[in-house]
């Protein structure tokens, strides 16, 4: 049984304040695109075994796709067993939420093949305690999230995006990225009403990430990379999550393909490039 994990971009990305719980209120706009892992599942007698193909990467409780097996299956006390196998095609540690879609998915795909049916609530629920994110894999394509991320909204008729997503040879830490933004320069600015969008010049309008600032004090280059974007045809771009991934928004997607042949050849090897679609 085969389902995907796609990947996501935050079209707009405000930190509000620092819980006490540690944790960071946010208002974001968050949409799916086409980007995808695979996971395949097949049932089994008993136990949990994790298979990942295209990367190395953990194969037990530090794999969230393990967490939310085993999160599933306490919560509803099933005695049955999964093998799962990861085909990886999204970037880790990217900024484009791929360790959580893979255990929405997970979720979802589990809360199927098993027969528990949870409704999306519940899973929504098991989900928030694996990672912030993982609510909004299991919400839908779009959503606006507030609280740590758990708050979700839809809002609906967005404009399709034709993209360009540019992972730099370059690893950032969320918790780092976190750690080092200035509060300071977001305070006072902890009401936000939600945003008019129509077609894509709205959406250029309202890109931006308050991460994006601390990256770029690490790794400069991230600015380069946005201009690099912006001069091959880009309506805008910015940089996902805590980064260090950015996207760069075309108006269609001939012009898109056209600008990853170029840039493609201008970046080293070292660079990841996808075209990509929204959900």
């Amino acid at each position: 049984m085969h389902w995907i994990a796609p990947a996501k971009i935050n079209i707009f990305l405000r930190v509000l304040n620092k819980r006490a719980d540690g944790y960071h209120n946010i208002f974001s706009l968050m949409q799916k695109v086409t980007l995808c892992d695979e996971l395949v599942f097949s049932p089994r007698p008993k136990g949990i075994i994790l298979n990942c193909s295209g990367i190395n990467l953990p194969t037990n409780n530090e794999n969230l796709v393990v967490c939310a097996a085993r999160a599933i299956f306490d919560y509803c006390k099933y005695s049955g067993g999964m093998e799962i196998t990861l085909h990886k095609k999204i970037p880790v540690t990217a900024g484009l939420g791929g360790g959580s879609s893979d255990a929405a998915t997970t979720l979802m795909a589990l809360n199927k093949i098993c027969s528990l049916k949870l409704r999306k609530n519940e899973l929504i629920k098991i989900g928030a305690k694996i990672g912030a994110d993982v609510p909004f894999f299991i919400f839908g394509n779009e959503a606006l999230a507030s609280g740590i991320g758990d708050k979700l909204k839809h809002l609906r008729n967005l404009p399709k995006l034709d993209i360009i997503l540019v992972k730099p040879p370059l690893e950032l830490s969320t918790k780092m990225v976190y750690e080092n933004l200035n509060l300071r320069l977001t305070r006072g600015k902890n009401n936000y009403s939600i945003p008019r969008i129509l077609d894509l010049s709205d959406i250029v309008h309202v890109l931006h990430n308050d991460l994006e600032s601390v990256s770029l004090q690490i790794y400069p280059e991230l600015a380069d990379l946005k201009k690099v974007l912006l001069r091959h045809g880009a309506l805008g771009a910015l940089m996902s999550g805590s980064g260090p991934t950015v996207f760069g928004i075309f108006r269609n997607g001939k012009e898109a393909k056209q600008a990853l042949e170029v840039i493609e050849k201008e970046l080293s090897d070292q660079y990841l490039l996808f075209l990509a679609k929204s959900l």
